[in-house]
């Protein structure tokens, strides 16, 4: 699911801190990294550890800051085999899982359809392409969440956030999270899904405020 740049620039996830930040757009690229993180595969003990500092979060009682805490107290109640056997039921199944994480599905209910293809010329034009260890299509929500955290990240203009995040993630994100936080399978990913369905929301009025 990883991506880089063409000049083949490391763009591994680096690792989110809880800690609060005076720039919005380090606070920003941490959100996406760490949900990033949370979709692409099992998450350890050590990230889960990090999570947990979550649960402290303090200020505003906004929707938000709720779904913090309540991401950071699951992921403390939360031990990695269970955590193991959910992502396992709801993104890999027998077939398939309760959730089918793409935006091709989500779009047109195929994978591999025209939305994929709009997203790598996007891509392609970025200068990100997928890294040659990872078979995930780019319209994988991990993969869509690295590409904002890496946007943030290289200073990209927010006009070109705005682009992308418009293109390839307001028109299905809202649902995948909405399904996420409801899933029959869901324990610790409930909380991941509110987290993200609050965190799309409060993107989307910062982007359209900036811009």
């Amino acid at each position: 699911m990883n991506l880089q740049t063409q000049d083949a620039t490391s763009t591994s996830v680096p690792s989110w801190t809880a800690e609060p930040v005076a720039d919005e757009q380090l606070y920003r690229a941490g959100a996406y990294r760490l949900l990033a993180t949370l979709l692409r595969d099992v998450p350890g003990r050590s990230v889960l550890d990090h999570v947990t500092e979550l649960a402290a979060v303090e200020g505003q009682h906004d929707e938000l800051a709720m779904a913090m805490s309540m991401l950071g107290l699951a992921a403390r109640d939360s031990l990695p085999h269970h955590i193991d056997g959910e992502f396992n039921a709801l993104f890999i199944g027998l077939g398939r899982g309760e959730l089918v994480p793409y935006g091709s599905w989500y779009l047109t209910g195929f994978l591999n359809e025209k939305p994929l293809a709009l997203l790598r010329d996007d891509l392609l034009a970025l200068g990100y392409e997928r890294t040659s260890s990872t078979n995930e299509p780019e319209d994988h929500i991990a993969a869509l969440c690295e590409v904002m955290a890496m946007l943030i990240s290289d200073d990209q203009p927010l006009q070109t956030q705005t682009d992308f995040f418009e293109a390839h993630m307001t028109n299905w994100a809202d649902r995948f999270f909405d399904d996420l936080s409801q899933a029959k399978h869901a324990v610790f990913y409930r909380a991941v899904g509110r987290f993200g369905s609050a965190f799309m929301e409060l993107e989307r009025h910062y982007l359209a405020m900036k811009v």
